[in-house]
């Protein structure tokens, strides 16, 4: 499982990192808001351990973002606010817990196991850019009334670019959750998929679906 923890204290996302990582999760850290917002937004989490008070951004504008942006993964909020009303506030953002600093790491754990045993809602089912319409739980790709065929990794790269729609995605992180960088780096098999995808999408050049963002990375929709 996969964990996202955003904290700008240095010492305490060390510890929570390796905690997390003693129990077998994959553990991310981003140490503001809004590179913890980013990553909620782009990336696919279990669960996401949350500070309030954090530079850039705070803990209830992150809950917003991620809400707004469909991701339903349980948030768990950390913070030195204990008052009532920081925490009603917070639940209505979009967090699923709320826990006090300081904390006993027994007690965040607890929380978080209890967090993920719950059932979570299923995302969309229907992934749709413009005329593409991708149906996750069939697997079929349609363009208009017609059928498109598509290799798996083909599949699992569409789907990628279509739950991020309007947002660039670099190089390491289609590798990432596309490939599970098993290929090498500097090959260029991210440009030969994007091609054919393009190629069985329409390839429509400088008005393709997939636009070529330089230096950055990869965007679909706007």
């Amino acid at each position: 499982m996969r964990v996202l923890v955003v904290e700008d204290e240095q010492q305490i996302a060390d510890f929570l990192k390796e905690s997390f990582e003693a129990e077998y999760f994959v553990v991310d850290v981003a140490s503001d808001g809004e590179r913890g917002s980013y990553y909620a937004r782009t990336n696919d989490y279990d669960l996401i351990v949350l500070d309030n008070m954090l530079p850039k951004k705070e803990g209830a504008q992150v809950c917003r973002e991620v809400r707004a942006a469909g991701r339903l993964m349980p948030i768990l909020i950390v913070s030195v606010r204990s008052h009532t009303l920081d925490k009603v506030e917070l639940l209505d953002a979009g967090a699923d817990d709320y826990l006090a600093k300081p904390f006993a790491l027994e007690e965040l754990m607890a929380r978080s196991r209890a967090l993920l045993r719950r059932p979570q809602p299923l995302e969309g089912d229907i992934l749709q850019i413009e005329d593409i319409v991708l149906d996750t739980r069939s697997g079929i790709v349609r363009k208009g009334e017609s059928d498109i065929r598509l290799t798996r990794k083909e599949y699992m790269l569409l789907r990628y670019l279509m739950k991020n729609p309007g947002i660039v995605l670099s190089r390491g992180m289609i590798l990432e959750h596309v490939w599970d960088m098993e290929v090498d780096i500097f090959s260029n098999t991210i440009e030969s998929h994007i091609l054919s995808l393009r190629k069985k999408m329409g390839n429509r050049g400088r008005d393709s679906l997939i636009q070529t963002i330089s230096g950055r990375g990869y965007r679909m929709g706007t």
